[in-house]
């Protein structure tokens, strides 16, 4: 019970929720990109929501199963199909023995993410199946998937008509078309010269395609400091904004360093890291200051949407199973 790597994607790793309780002694959260496409896709396929997922970034791999199973994808649109036909995203697909997923490069967003129901039988290390890439951590698979690689999967699943999907409006924070990226105050925010906080805000920063798991590196005007006062290394994480000697905005990213040098002027809020992380090189970006207040609604708008969704699901598959 597995499926195998035939193709090589560009970056494609298994990945869950991260790896917690060991920044200290220096490991990255890792995990995956895009949260919240991650769980879609495991709902789709009545899986937990921190099942561990395959990650597929920039250009998909093409697949091989090698037993029946029950597959979903979320997040970018890879123009997937299995034995040449095409599959919507969001939708439970069951996949014979065999049968080949094949998909290419992103037309839209940058990472799209395969839930196998039951999930994928790897091992942890360090509580975490995800491969953190930069270091070359995560056990058996603990760096970019290669032609040949084959994942076992708990169990094999019949094949089961599938009719409902999620809906495509789930999705559409993946957009190709400029992007608002909220955001509350760093503890250096009023380092920073009046005009540099209101052109953070009122201009657009572009991707760069120096950007990767660890760091977005934007491009737009260059943010000025009018406090030169040296910064003793902080704490930082998945989307802390850095503002390096350049003025060039760096945000950190799923495979971040846990402490960074650079002042900090924001910090992504969490209900806004799926939409960055589906940025492209050269599409726009508009930060927005928020307040805390905002941010913890938002986030707890977001978990309840996950929740109302994963009992639907829940009770569908119950309904298909009985």
């Amino acid at each position: 019970m597995a499926l195998k790597i035939i193709e090589e994607g560009l970056q494609t790793s298994i990945q869950d929720m991260g790896r917690y309780g060991y920044r200290a002694a220096g490991f990255s959260v890792s995990g995956t990109m895009d949260a919240k496409a991650a769980a879609l896709a495991n709902i789709a396929v009545n899986n937990d929501l921190d099942q561990a997922v395959l990650e597929m970034s920039y250009v998909g791999p093409s697949i091989t199963f090698e037993s029946d199973t029950v597959i979903a994808l979320a997040g970018a649109d890879m123009a997937a199909k299995i034995n040449g036909k095409p599959i919507q995203l969001g939708k439970p697909v069951s996949v014979k023995k065999a049968d080949t997923l094949q998909l290419r490069t992103a037309r839209r967003g940058l990472h799209c993410y395969l839930a196998v129901k039951g999930g994928f039988d790897v091992p942890d290390f360090l509580g975490s199946k995800s491969a953190s890439l930069k270091d070359q951590l995560g056990g058996s698979f603990h760096g970019k998937l290669k032609a040949g690689d084959t994942l076992p999967i708990h169990f094999s699943t019949k094949t089961i008509d599938v009719s409902w999907r999620l809906s495509p409006e789930l999705f559409d924070y993946i957009s190709g078309k400029q992007t608002t990226i909220r955001f509350l105050e760093g503890r250096q925010y009023h380092w920073f010269s009046g005009q540099s906080l209101s052109d953070f805000t009122s201009t657009d920063y572009t991707s760069t395609p120096q950007s990767n798991r660890m760091g977005y590196r934007l491009q737009g005007i260059p943010l000025k400091r009018q406090n030169q006062e040296d910064l003793v290394t902080e704490a930082a994480g998945f989307g802390t904004i850095q503002v390096p000697p350049d003025g060039q905005p760096i945000v950190l990213m799923a495979e971040s360093q846990p402490t960074g040098g650079y002042p900090k002027i924001g910090q992504v809020i969490q209900s806004d890291l799926s939409a960055l992380s589906q940025i492209r090189p050269g599409q726009p970006i508009v930060f927005q200051k928020t307040t805390l207040e905002d941010a913890l609604l938002e986030m707890n708008n977001t978990i309840s949407e996950l929740t109302i969704l994963q009992r639907i699901a829940g009770k569908k598959w119950r309904e298909l199973e009985t």
